[in-house]
Order: structure tokens, then C-alpha cells, then sequence
């Protein structure tokens, strides 16, 4: 069975790289998974994706020898379950905010003993590179595991959250974790606020042996943020990538016309 070389490098404390896929393009995937990014998640949380197109994408990325992780829509075992029976290296879990919705979320994960995904499927076995005897018997060792910090409460229980066993990484969800953080007005939280919730997510990842990743605006500030201790780290998105090429292209010409907020990620 094909190895998962991101839940290597992660283990290994080594930084790894990706991009967040959010326009439900196959054709924007076979691209980017030849593009050089150590992973790509598709986004089926915010975006128009179905499970048909994200199968798609999942299979372009493998079959380009890339990691494919998909970002599932909520906390429940069945989107979990589905996405990887359609050929996901790996989950990555919104608003995960307890110990207990952790536990759940890991045990969709993982076949019997070590958790309660069914058995089932088919395509699953093609994105590793093997037959289905050897993916039930492998898959365990090779699906990443990662849940998202992006909201206070969990900033709050984090020895709890983060210590659950069978977590690769917690990945910080900025605009989520900011908003959660407002005051009874809806103003933003103090930038020595926000900053200090990040330094407490790192350090309880550090703790308990888990990568800590967060969602990066740009290359510059991915170059920082793996300075600081970051080891699963996204930059921006296709879609944010393509209008930030764009602006640029017509800033040098003189016609631009100020839309680069079009896209945040």
C-alpha cells in the first residue's frame, strides 16, 4: 500500500505545505497536485463540490502520486466515511470543539479496533496504489488525521482535545478562530488577543506530540509561521492564487480596478 508521506513528514516534525482546493475544478487539481504542494484539500465545507466531483479530484491528485485530504462539511461520521471510501488520504474536521467530539471524530477515521469506520468502498484502494484487502488492512496507518481549532472554546480545552489519541494535526482556522473571538459589540479581538490564543494552540500541540497547522494569507507569512513552530500549513487557496495573479496583471498594465478581496482563502 502506498505510504502517506505528509503523515510521515508531520510525525517527523518536518513542515509540509498545501493549498486548499475551493472551486470544485478537476482540471484545477490535475495541475495543482503537479505543482509541487506536499498536499491539497478539497473544500466541500464552503464550496459547491459534490461527493462525484471531489471523487474526481481525489483520483487526479493520486494519480499525479499527490496527497488528497478532503475538508468534510461537518463533524458526522457519515461525511467522514464517505470521503474516504471515495479515496482521501485524509480528513480534516471543522469545529471541533470538545474531547468528545474528537473521539468522535478520530473513530470515523480509523477501521476496527481502533475506531468505527464500516467497511466498504472501492475507489479508496486505487488513490493508494493497492487492492482492498490490503487497504482495510493498512488504512489505519496511513489516513491523516486532522481536526480544526477555530473557535475559543476549543482554544480553552485544548489539553483535552489535542491529547486524544490518534491526532496527526490542528489546524487553526484564523477568520473562525477571530470571530469567535468578537466582543458583545461584534468588534474583531485585539491583535494580542488573537496572537496569544495561536501561542496557546501551539504549545498544546507541542505538548501532546501533534503538528500544529494554521491557514496562511500568503507565502511571506508561511515562511514565518514555520518559524514559529507551524508544521501543517495551507496557503491560500486556487481561487486566491488565480485573482491575486490577476490584480497583479492588471496593476502592470494600469487597469486595475481593486478586487483583490474577491477571495480571502
Amino acid at each position: 500500500m502506498r505510504a502517506n508521506p505528509v503523515k510521515r513528514a508531520l510525525k517527523a516534525g518536518q513542515p509540509t505545505v498545501g493549498t486548499w482546493l475551493s472551486l470544485g475544478s478537476i482540471t484545477a487539481a490535475r495541475f495543482l497536485a503537479r505543482a509541487g504542494f506536499d498536499w491539497l484539500t478539497v473544500d466541500v465545507e464552503h464550496s459547491l463540490v459534490n461527493i462525484e466531483t471531489t471523487t474526481h479530484m481525489l483520483a487526479s491528485i493520486a494519480d499525479a502520486g499527490g496527497i488528497g485530504l478532503v475538508r468534510v462539511p461537518a463533524n458526522r461520521h457519515d461525511h467522514i466515511k464517505r470521503a474516504l471510501d471515495n479515496g482521501a488520504h485524509g480528513i480534516v474536521v471543522p469545529m471541533v470543539n470538545s474531547r468528545q467530539e474528537a473521539e468522535q471524530a478520530v473513530a470515523a477515521m480509523l477501521y476496527p479496533p481502533r475506531g468505527n469506520r464500516s467497511v466498504g468502498g472501492s475507489v479508496h484502494a486505487l488513490n493508494f496504489g493497492t487492492d482492498a484487502s490490503d487497504y482495510y488492512a493498512h488504512a489505519n496507518d496511513e489516513i491523516l488525521v486532522v481536526l480544526q481549532c477555530e473557535h475559543i472554546d476549543a482554544v480553552e480545552h485544548a489539553d483535552e482535545i489535542f491529547s486524544v489519541p490518534g491526532i496527526d494535526a490542528i489546524f487553526v482556522g484564523p477568520n473562525d478562530l477571530a470571530a469567535s473571538m468578537r466582543n458583545a459589540d461584534g468588534k474583531p479581538p485585539a491583535p494580542e488577543a488573537f496572537n496569544d490564543a495561536l501561542r496557546r494552540i501551539r504549545e498544546a500541540c507541542a505538548r501532546h506530540g501533534v503538528a500544529a497547522g494554521i491557514h496562511c494569507g500568503s507565502a511571506a507569512e508561511v515562511k514565518w509561521r514555520i518559524e514559529e513552530g507551524w508544521r501543517f500549513l495551507a496557503v491560500q487557496s486556487e481561487l486566491k492564487m488565480m485573482l491575486d495573479a490577476a490584480n497583479a496583471v492588471l496593476t502592470t498594465i494600469g487597469t486595475q480596478r481593486g478586487n483583490a478581496e474577491l477571495a480571502r482563502y
